[in-house]
């Protein structure tokens, strides 16, 4: 099975699901300057965190990471995300069921 799909033309903003229902999750993280997202979990998931534009601060627990195109930080779902833009940015998420 292949499933195709432009980021472009998804709808959803923060969060723009591609491939609904499907695992693992893959998601369009697109923030305005100086929007965050509250610090919030993902339990039973690794994630990959891909930064496509932009420049993004992404605070998992206690430290902070501040990402720019290119950069991709993975880490486990378990712990407290936070992410703040600070220019306009794309990131794009996978979540995977962790095994």
């Amino acid at each position: 099975m292949v499933s195709h799909q432009s980021l472009d033309e998804l709808e959803g903003a923060p969060h723009a699901e591609l491939f609904p229902g499907e695992e693992p999750q893959t998601i369009r993280l697109s923030l305005e300057a100086g929007e965050e997202i509250a610090p919030h979990q993902h339990p039973d998931r690794q994630i990959v965190f891909h930064q496509l534009s932009g420049a993004i601060d992404v605070t998992l627990g206690e430290e902070t990471y501040e990402l720019a195109p290119g950069d991709v930080v993975r880490f486990d779902g378990d712990q407290y995300v936070s992410p703040a833009a600070q220019t306009d940015a794309e990131a794009l998420l996978v979540l995977a069921p962790r095994s």
